[in-house]
Formats: C-alpha cells, structure tokens, sequence
C-alpha cells in the first residue's frame, strides 16, 4: 500500500549535511512496485521529481519544489550459488554498510573494503563507490531499475552500467529517469582479502595481523574511517566533497616535475589519479572553519556543517577551496555529491 505523502516535508533530516531545506512533497516508498503508479501521476501533474536515499551524497542548495520519492524498501536475497559464487540481490533501501555487515556474516566475502560507506545500495552504482583498492563495479552483477520516460523496468548488467571513476550510466544517459530498485551482487565463499592501501596496511600491522582475514579487513577498515571521518550524526557532512583528480599522462607529469612529493597513483589508461585531499591540505584549508561551515580538521577532503551552516555557507567555502588550489596546482577540483539549486 502507498504511503500517504508529507507536505512542506523539511529535509535537514533527510541529507547527512544536515542543510535546512524544504521539499513540496516527501513520499515515502515501501515497495517498488508501487513506483510505476507514483512516477505516472507525478507526470501527468508536471510535478518535479527526487529521488532520495540516505541523503549522504547531496547538497540542498535551495528547496525542492516537487516531490521527493524517499526509497525505503528492504530485503536481501540469496539468488544463486554455485561452488564458492554466489549472486544475492539487495533492495535499494537497506542501508549501505548494514549490508556489507551482512554480506560478511552470511561468509560472502568482497565488499569488506566497502565498509562505513554511508548512503543506501541503491545509491552506490550511480556512483561507483569505492575505497581502499576494491569499487562496486568488481562485484556488480545487475541493477534493476524503473525506467520513467519509457514506461518500463531495466534490468542492466554490470557492463550496461558503464561505471567509471564516481561516474555511471545512471549520472549520464539514464540521470533524472532510471530508478534504481535492485543491486544484484556477485561474492565468494572463499575468502579473500585486498589490503593494498597504506593505511589498511598500516593499521593491520598495528593489530599484529600478517594474514588478515576478511573480519580483519572490515575491523581495520572500520577503525581507519572512524580516525579520519566524521560521523554524520555527530558532525554534518557528505563524505568526500571532492572527487580526485585524474590527469591525462602529460599533465601529471608537469604536476609531479613542479611537485615531486604529490600523492598519486597511475591508472591503467595512463592517466594519473591525484589525491585531492593532499591539494587542499597543502593550500592551508585543513581545519579551517567560517562560522559554522568548515573543512574537517582530520581530512581536508571533508567539509563539515559545524551546526548552522546553509548551503551558501558551505558552497562558498568550497569554491574558495577550489580557486585555491587551481592558482597554485593548475588543477580543478569538482565536487563529488550532486548540488540542488546551486
């Protein structure tokens, strides 16, 4: 059964920034066989349309002024297994890291690297998520989705999705109209760790682990987020605010000529992925605060909402960041949550 639909919904609640902001209407969706019925009639009233998960990727730069379909829906799924496959199917509003903590208590083994991701899995294909050396994409299987321009579901494979560096089919040819409902994911039974970053490498080390297993991975994992992130309900923020810059071959290495000791990691197109977060730290941002809007003392790659901040707060900031570090390293930095009314 439908929901009924709050009006003059407030969404600071809604967004892990915490920013003030209204929408028209806020529809909860329990079921997403009910998203062909609540697509249609947003259409016909010409109402704009939102689509809405945990809110952790996302700027409220003004209100909405239609409706925010809110994805609420539940369930996992064991699909198939074959010998140490296995493919299981997750509904896009259980929460992303619940179903990382799942996945490796159920013994299905890849998505350790994944953990404390905030955000929802339906959410996650658009952008790719990745951290500590594994993305999405590697264990991606299909993606279910209600298509509302043309009336029909999807059903994509991991190929169809076209997933990049934070970027997807579903943030290009399918933006504004695909509704992700279903992530299908293939595992192992086996275990298998990745714990190539230094970080990982490091913290296991301090826990006196030389062959980790995928528990040991999600622990350290676990602890290396909670020493340099914030948590959203103590502290608002959205993550990464920016993406990390990837050049092309020949500018990289002007960068690196200028700038030997930058961060960087080489990408098998020959493109080099530059650490933002080393770009802003070296332009003097980490920590600084303009009144409640802030950039994270621990992670410069994280701005903060100290309490109070609006989004012209917090946006300004970031623009200032990002002139900042084009005077001094010539490179762009763009931001990585999708900003409303900017």
């Amino acid at each position: 059964m439908i929901q009924p639909a709050i009006s003059d919904a407030d969404l600071r609640d809604c967004n892990t920034l915490h920013l003030p902001a209204r929408a028209a209407r806020l529809q909860p969706v329990d079921d997403a066989a009910d998203l062909p019925a609540l697509t249609d009639d947003l259409q016909r009233r010409g109402e704009p349309l939102l689509v809405l998960g945990g809110g952790s990727n996302i700027v409220f730069g003004a209100d909405f002024p239609g409706t925010v379909l809110h994805m609420r829906t539940r369930g996992i799924e064991l699909l198939v297994r074959s010998g140490d496959s296995v493919t299981v199917a997750v509904a896009a509003g259980e929460p992303w890291h619940d179903w990382v903590a799942c996945a490796l208590a159920r013994g299905w083994h890849g998505l350790e690297n994944l953990a404390l991701i905030p955000g929802t899995v339906g959410a996650a294909p658009v952008q790719n998520i990745g951290a500590y050396g594994v993305e999405l994409i590697d264990h991606l299987d299909h993606v279910v989705a209600w298509d509302t321009a043309d009336r029909r579901w999807l059903r994509l494979s991991a190929a169809d999705c076209r997933a990049g560096y934070r970027d997807s089919i579903f943030k290009n040819e399918l933006a504004g109209r695909a509704i992700i409902t279903r992530v299908a994911f293939r595992l192992t039974t086996r275990p298998e760790v990745r714990c190539d970053y230094a970080d990982l490498r490091r913290e296991l080390a301090a826990r006196g682990i030389a062959e980790p297993t995928p528990q040991d991975v999600f622990d350290a994992v676990c602890a290396v987020r909670r020493a340099k992130l914030p948590d959203p309900a103590v502290l608002g923020n959205a993550g990464s605010f920016f993406r990390n810059p990837v050049l092309p071959a020949a500018a990289a290495a002007q960068l690196l000529e200028a700038h030997p000791d930058a961060p960087h990691y080489p990408a098998a197109d020959g493109s080099i992925k530059f650490a933002a977060a080393w770009l802003i730290d070296q332009c003097g941002w980490k920590g600084i605060r303009r009144g409640d809007a802030g950039v994270h003392e621990r992670q410069a790659l994280v701005l903060v909402n100290h309490g109070n901040a609006s989004a012209a707060d917090l946006l300004g900031l970031a623009a200032d960041i990002q002139a900042s570090v084009r005077r001094r390293f010539g490179v762009a930095l763009e931001p990585e949550p999708l900003i409303l009314g900017r």
